[in-house]
């Protein structure tokens, strides 16, 4: 458009020259014929239609520039709320990230708040059916004693036996005895019940926080994508060299005991040669006297321990959550001597205990089958009794049983009956 009004312009601007020249000769050399009077004020008349027009055009120019100028101010205000727009998406989408990571901690503390609940029930009614058969026993010895302190009582104006003198004071020592017992079982049954109360209002208040966030109600209903997935492989067997460099073989700790011996002190993942193995990365626990490596740990059910033979015996899982470190890695470990088995289980209360057991195992040509003998504890002995066993899983049963195949009666892999808990393997000189 202002290519056009230029020309425009020029145009107008030629065609006034033009007139204007046309007109001096008039005044200094007249022509032969004279030019008559009507003609002349006709080309005056155009001349001023022209201007007049050239008047009219240079306004439509600053008219249509003042528009240009307008539209771009336009332009540059939508630019400006497309903007904000694009930011206020991003904060949305940033805000809807958060959201989801807020549903899947409220979906696994509501899982494990179940589970909680379900113990606490189980634990209140065996408390109460206690206290119910303690009631009856103390209700069975005051009559006893009250049918004797009427024989007391006829006995008064002679002299008691020394028998029955006896059998009263025993009978009140175990009244006395059983009292005691009433009151700390009450006093646990209270406890049990604030601990339901709490339980069931954690519970209210994540289903309240579920039915007003109906999306959340359906990603707890649904399996976990995550439990249904590839478990993925633990670290394998090293070379003489590492993503970091080369290491020397000859120096590398035989367990997590020698690196105690040599002064180390803080848990975590070291690199192990026991004898007739590569090397491996292990989880050292140094808070355990004499340091232990790891051979499983489970805590919150994050990874599916359903796995087939391949899996168990060369590891999976992940070292900083739940993980088995391997048969093979275990074998390598347990050949090395005298090794203890020290089984630690912590409950939702924080309570720990513990089991250790005389502990070696057989290599694959024996299917891993197991030894034990119990040492120390305060756990129940659930394992001594599967001494001589195999090792099976869902595609491999070699438990010698005609009638049930153990792995899968368990849904899980097993020693015998198996134990999905903290384990760990003590390597003793």
């Amino acid at each position: 458009m202002t290519l056009t009004l230029t020309f425009m312009f020029v145009l107008v601007a030629s065609w006034t020259m033009v007139l204007c020249t046309k007109e001096e000769p008039m005044s200094e050399d007249p022509p032969l014929l004279q030019v008559p009077a009507v003609e002349a004020r006709s080309r005056f008349a155009a001349l001023d239609d022209v201007r007049l027009l050239a008047n009219g055009l240079l306004q439509l120019g600053h008219s249509l520039r003042d528009f240009v100028q307008k539209t771009k101010g336009q332009i540059n205000d939508i630019f400006q709320k497309l903007n904000i727009f694009d930011h206020s998406f991003n904060q949305l989408s940033v805000l809807a990230s958060e959201i989801k990571e807020e549903e899947e901690e409220l979906k696994k503390t509501t899982v494990v708040l179940k589970a909680n609940n379900e113990e606490i029930k189980s634990l209140s009614l065996e408390i109460n059916s206690k206290v119910e058969s303690i009631l009856q026993e103390r209700s069975q010895l005051q009559s006893k004693v009250g049918g004797l302190e009427e024989k007391l009582s006829g006995l008064s104006q002679g002299l008691v036996p020394a028998e029955q003198l006896a059998e009263i004071s025993t009978l009140k020592d175990v009244i006395h005895t059983q009292e005691r017992s009433i009151a700390e079982l009450l006093k646990a049954v209270r406890e049990q019940s604030d601990q339901l109360v709490q339980q069931r209002s954690k519970i209210k208040t994540l289903e309240e926080k579920l039915t007003f966030n109906p999306s959340m109600q359906e990603t707890i209903e649904k399996p976990s994508d995550n439990f249904q997935s590839v478990t993925p492989d633990l670290t394998g067997y090293l070379t003489n060299t590492s993503a970091n460099g080369s290491f020397n073989m000859t120096d590398l700790p035989s367990d997590c005991c020698e690196l105690f011996t040599r002064g180390e002190r803080a848990s975590g993942m070291y690199t192990i040669k026991p004898n007739q193995s590569e090397p491996f990365m292990a989880y050292c626990d140094m808070d355990q006297d004499g340091g232990a490596t790891i051979i499983q740990r489970r805590k919150d059910g994050s990874v599916n321990f359903d796995q087939n033979w391949e899996k168990f015996e060369n590891g999976f899982g992940d070292f900083q959550g739940e993980f088995w470190l391997g048969l093979k890695k275990v074998h390598s470990l347990a050949s090395q001597g005298d090794s203890f088995l020290n089984i630690q289980l912590e409950d939702w209360k924080q309570g720990k205990r513990f089991i250790e057991y005389n502990f070696s195992l057989d290599g694959p040509e024996a299917h891993y089958t197991i030894h034990l003998s119990q040492a120390s504890g305060n756990l129940p002995d659930a394992m001594s009794n599967h001494t001589g066993m195999k090792f099976s899983t869902k595609d491999r049963d070699n438990d010698n049983l005609e009638d049930s195949h153990c792995a899968y009666t368990y849904t899980g892999t097993v020693v015998g009956t198996g134990e999905d808990d903290i384990l760990w393997m003590h390597g003793l000189s």
